[in-house]
Formats: C-alpha cells, structure tokens, sequence
C-alpha cells in the first residue's frame, strides 16, 4: 500500500532558460555556417538540454509499506525517531552553517519545502535526513502514520 508518492519535477519555467540557453550556445556554434555546423549544433544541443533538465527532475519519493523510498535510496520507517517539516526557512537554517556532514540530504532548489526525518538507528552513523519535498506537511504525516503502524 502507497500513503504517499512525488516527483520533484523541474517547474515549467525553468525548461524556458535551461533550452534558451542550449538554443543561444547552439547559435554561437553555427554563427551563420553552412553545412554541418549550420544543424548540428541545434540537432544536439537541444536534446541534450531537454535530457539533462528530465534527469534533474526524476527523483521521486514515495511512502510505501514500511518504508521510505527516495530515488533509490530507502530507509525502514523503524528507524524514524521524529519528523519535522520545513519551510524555506527551516530548510536554510538545516542545511546551513551547523549542518551534519554525514546527513543524506536531497535537495532541489527549485523547491521551497523539505522534510527532515531524523534517524534513531545506533549502527548508522547518517544523523537524518533532509528530503525537497512540495507537500512536506503531507510527507511528514504519512512518514509518522507508518512508522506507527510499523511499530504496532
């Protein structure tokens, strides 16, 4: 059983810059050329582009049974000691200064809220985890239902 599933895709208006500037980088290439560089560069460029921004928006996380799946990294809910969402501001303020080298951290900028699950698991050294998400609320209320149903 799901409780919880999103995709940290790339918002619509940052593909306009990202393929904008593949479009410019492939103009200065061509500069008013024949032949090969007058197509070439706007044949590879371009999907390169469209490639790379698909493959920073392809994380997914997903609250399932009992665990949590970020892209291809899981954590049993057991090990969840507490949840805490974050704003904008909480997420600055935890990935800031002060923040734990050995923490997993995923984290899209592109994207204001995050979820920090901390970690009671005494044979891992990761502290916690910080995780983007649009719904951080949501995530930490589906992270907590299942921890306790886990522990039931």
């Amino acid at each position: 059983m799901e409780e919880y599933a999103e995709r940290l895709t790339i918002p619509w208006w940052l593909w306009l810059p990202g393929l904008g500037g593949a479009a410019l980088l492939a103009a200065e290439i061509w500069m008013g050329s024949d032949g090969v560089r007058a197509w070439l560069p706007f044949v590879v460029l371009l999907p390169l582009a469209a490639v790379g921004l698909w493959w920073l928006g392809r994380i997914r996380i997903r609250v399932a049974g009992d665990e949590l799946h970020v892209d291809d990294a899981h954590l049993p809910v057991r090990f969840v000691a507490d949840v805490v969402p974050l704003d904008v501001a909480g997420r600055r303020e935890v990935l800031g200064v002060g923040a734990d080298p050995l923490a997993f951290v995923v984290q899209r900028p592109w994207i204001g809220g995050a979820v920090q699950v901390v970690l009671d698991d005494p044979e891992d050294p990761t502290p916690y985890w910080v995780v983007s998400s649009r719904r951080p609320v949501e995530l930490a209320a589906a992270l907590l239902a299942a921890r306790d149903a886990a522990r039931v």
